[in-house]
Parts: structure tokens; sequence; C-alpha cells
């Protein structure tokens, strides 16, 4: 039996609304997450990403009240991120409502949390988020690849991809599975929001190296990106936010287009 890919809208919060940037930046509001996460789930999303941007650098914890409101109108899987630090965090989150919870700068600083939620919570709770980004200064030890003349590896980000972390995005992703990840969401800040396209060499070489789930992001303008990025690897699931917020596309004619496409999708 053919595994179904998932289609997966994102929800970018900060200040309590919906916002979507350019590598991560140049924020613009982009509407209400409890309206916008009740549309995707009837139009057929197979799960719901929230992502509570600017928790980690504003050191604060997720907006527990805002997820539990969206995940009263919703009845898809729904994972969670911004600001995890420690298992009380993520129980809170859990018990807001979330089947899931994503973390990303709090596993950097202290990767003995992702066993700790493993553990307590069952890997299939456990998300690691991974922001890598191109950095073109070459170092001993790095994977390193190159496109045209130019030769470069990718660098993991933290802090809403404010901070290079020095470490290596593949090393990094193999690690996080050993740790007990249950799944790697892996955004391409090169990409983000630029609608070009997902980025095609990054996302395959993690998804060549673990053997968890990945969920490619970053990138998508279009649903025909979707079909190349699942052409062109084995991940298991794309995430798009702009396509879908700006009423571009709808999922279900997203995943219809798949079809046709020859990509194996749920309608």
């Amino acid at each position: 039996m053919t595994l179904t890919k998932r289609i997966i809208p994102c929800l970018d919060v900060a200040n309590g609304r919906v916002v979507k940037g350019l590598h991560f930046s140049s924020i613009k509001d982009a509407g209400d997450p409890v309206l916008l996460a009740e549309k995707y789930s009837k139009e057929g999303a197979d799960e719901l990403i929230f992502l509570d941007i600017t928790a980690s650098q504003e050191h604060r914890e997720t907006i527990k009240t805002l997820v539990s409101k969206v995940a009263k109108v919703i009845d898809i899987p729904f994972t969670v991120g911004g600001g995890v630090k420690t298992l009380q965090h993520a129980r809170d989150i859990l018990l807001s409502g979330a089947d899931k919870v994503a973390i990303n700068t709090g596993a950097v600083k202290n990767p003995e949390v992702i066993t700790e939620l493993m553990e307590l919570f069952g890997k299939q709770c456990v998300v690691v988020a991974i922001d890598a980004k191109r950095n073109y200064n070459l170092e001993k030890g790095k994977n390193t690849y190159s496109e045209g003349d130019k030769k470069f590896w990718f660098e993991v980000f933290i802090y809403g991809g404010k901070k290079g972390t020095g470490l290596d995005a593949v090393d990094w992703a193999k690690n996080v599975e050993k740790l007990g990840a249950g799944e790697i969401l892996l955004t391409s800040i090169d990409m983000d929001g630029t609608k070009d396209g997902y980025d095609t060499l990054l996302t395959k070489e993690i998804v060549n190296k673990v053997s968890i789930p990945v969920i490619a992001s970053g990138g998508c303008g279009k649903p025909e990106h979707m079909v190349d990025i699942f052409k062109m690897s084995d991940v298991d699931a794309a995430l798009a936010a702009s396509i879908f917020h700006y009423e571009t596309h709808s999922v279900n004619r997203v995943k219809e287009f798949l079809k046709k496409g020859g990509i194996p999708v749920r309608l």
C-alpha cells in the first residue's frame, strides 16, 4: 500500500495574528488563526502546524489560550511550537489541545530534552523543527555541497532564524533522530517566503540521512512546487503558508492537482 503524502498548512503566529514573511523577516499580516485553522480543517488539510514565531526570542511560552481556541475548531492532527524549552511547556501545549509539540531553539540549547519528551509523551508527539540556511564560509567537518562554482554547507539557525548555531543541519538531523524525535519539520530560510519552490537539495539530503518522517517547508508558491518536491525527494509531507492564507489556492484544490500529477494524497 502506498503511503499518502500529507499537505500541511502552517500558521506562523505573532501577537495573536497569522503573519507571513520573507527569509524569516519583513513580516505582514495574514489573518485570524482560529478562522484560518477552521477553514483549512474543513478544506481537507491532513494536519495543521501552529508556530508562535516570536516566543523564543521574546523568552516566553507559546500563547496557550490561542492554541486551545484553534484546537476546538479543527478535527485534524495539530502540532504546536514556539518557545518550548521544558517538559512543563510541552505538557501545557498538549493539554491545550495540541497532538504534537515542535521544538527548535530549546532542543539545540538542551538536546536531552528531546529524549525526555519522547520518554514522557511518546515519539509520535515530538517534532524537531530545523531551520537551515546555506553558509558559504567553508569549515572542516561540515557536509559541503556545490551549486555552480559556489560551495556551502547548511547551518542550523535558532531564535526564529535570527541566530546561527554552527551546527551542520544534516548532522543535527541525524542526531535528533537518535535522541528520539518522531518527525522533522525542515524549513529552508533561503527559500522561505520566496514562492520559488522548496530547497530540493537540502530536503533530499536530510530525507536520505534519516528514517523518521520529514516535512518540507519554505518556498512553496504554487501546487507545482509540491509536485516537484514529492517527485524529487522522498519527503513525507509538504508544508505551505502563503498559497493558502491569501486564498490563491484552497487545500482541496491543491490536493486534486497533486493527485492528477501522480502524487498519492488523501482526498
